[in-house]
């Protein structure tokens, strides 16, 4: 019979396993974390002592996988620089527009092909708009391109496209998380959400500088029981008005973004980060029985490879209005592809409030599969970019 500890070491030395699987093969690790945690779970077959289903451990881990969201949401306020935002331009502000508008675009097109009701898919609009910030970044670091003059682009239309995702996350936790069903309800619940929002980044440039104060000590025990405390009131609270508490985990990192103690944050903060949304991709695959995802599987083909198109249409869009050349274009657009924890979390809204269970198996095989075939093609950029050429001539040399 397993006890707690045991379990929960065990599914740790399952995910660090699974991380050192995905180093091996230099390739991104969140579907590693997932497909191990669909191969476990309630629904894994068990022999004796060999009991792989985590019966004592599944609301803990479920719960670390929560703190993993609040951290993962936390980590990327961090990182969300306004200036280097505006800095970035028309490109930006066009292909971000552009991205979001195409990609919820066949978001609407995927719930309409699949008859889902309208809170359906809105939360199938989200998880197709959001990229992988951590694929993306780890994609750009791992084939050398950082220094590359796209790169700036495509990171400044992620930023946009999370600042959007952040709104939309917003509005739509009000609307499954309260149960409002009248059309008034909805608008306040959704107005509460916006209001609470402003409120917080208003407040946060106001205090933030009482809360350099109180961060300017040597211990790093009290420092991060105060970051710690900040993150977890704001987040609690915000879920009690209906808004998600990832949510108030990005406030919070937008707050402390502006303080002169960041780079002291994000650094005593990163080892949670990584631990705990390890446990977020692991625990959300422990939800999903592989025998459920047949249903979905047709959908979650059909959005990839539309999501595919639509974002190397805006990549070209972007490459465009700043001016580089062909192959560059083809890298924004297919360095955008991947889709990850955004996606997951916005999957996990819909559980949240009821929504049909399809949406769960949706997400899994969506994010698998632009999680694995997304670093590939930002590889591959450029045969691809060739081969596109060579089979639409003229018209493609003119993109």
């Amino acid at each position: 019979m397993h006890n707690l500890i045991f379990e929960i070491g065990l599914a740790v030395a399952l995910i660090a396993a699974m991380g050192l699987i995905s180093k091996k093969l230099r390739f991104s690790v969140i579907p590693f974390y997932i497909l191990i945690g669909m191969a476990v779970g309630p629904h894994a077959p068990h022999y004796g002592i060999l009991d792989l289903r985590f019966i004592e451990s599944s609301q803990f881990i479920e719960f670390m996988g929560r703190l993993g969201i609040l951290f993962l949401l936390f980590s990327l306020g961090m990182e969300f620089s306004v200036s280097r935002f505006v800095k970035s331009g028309k490109s930006i502000l066009t292909g971000g527009l552009f991205y979001i508008l195409i990609n919820f675009s066949t978001g609407l097109i995927m719930g309409w092909i699949g008859g889902l009701p309208i809170k359906e898919t809105l939360v199938i609009c989200g998880i197709m708009t959001s990229s992988s910030t951590a694929i993306v970044a780890k994609v750009l670091m791992d084939l050398k391109r950082t220094a590359n003059k796209e790169t700036e682009i495509i990171m400044g239309m992620i930023m946009f496209d999370d600042l959007f995702i952040a709104i939309h996350i917003s509005i739509l936790s009000g609307l499954l998380l309260s149960g409002s069903k009248s059309v008034w309800g909805i608008i306040f619940t959704a107005a509460t959400a916006i209001v609470f929002i402003m409120f917080m980044l208003f407040v946060g440039k106001r205090v933030i500088k009482y809360l350099d104060k109180l961060l300017d000590i040597p211990s790093t025990e009290l420092f991060l029981l105060i970051v710690m405390a900040f993150l977890f009131l704001v987040a609690g609270f915000s879920e009690s008005l209906h808004v998600a508490e990832a949510i108030g985990a990005l406030l919070v990192g937008l707050v402390f973004a502006e303080s002169v103690h960041a780079k002291r944050i994000e650094h005593n903060i990163l080892p949670f980060k990584e631990f705990f949304g390890a446990v977020f991709f692991f625990s959300f695959g422990l939800t999903i029985d592989p025998l459920s995802l047949g249903g979905a599987v047709w959908m979650a083909v059909i959005a990839a490879v539309l999501t595919i198109i639509g974002n190397l249409v805006s990549g070209i869009i972007a490459g465009r209005t700043a001016g580089i050349n062909g192959k560059a274009r083809a890298n924004i657009g297919l360095t955008l592809v991947s889709r990850g924890e955004f996606s997951i979390i916005m999957a996990n809204m819909g559980k949240a409030g009821g929504l049909l269970p399809v949406i769960q198996s949706f997400a899994v095989l969506y994010v698998l599969i632009l999680a694995i075939t997304g670093p590939l093609m930002a590889k591959q950029s450029a045969p691809i970019y060739n081969g596109l050429q060579k089979l639409f001539g003229r018209k493609m040399g003119k993109i």
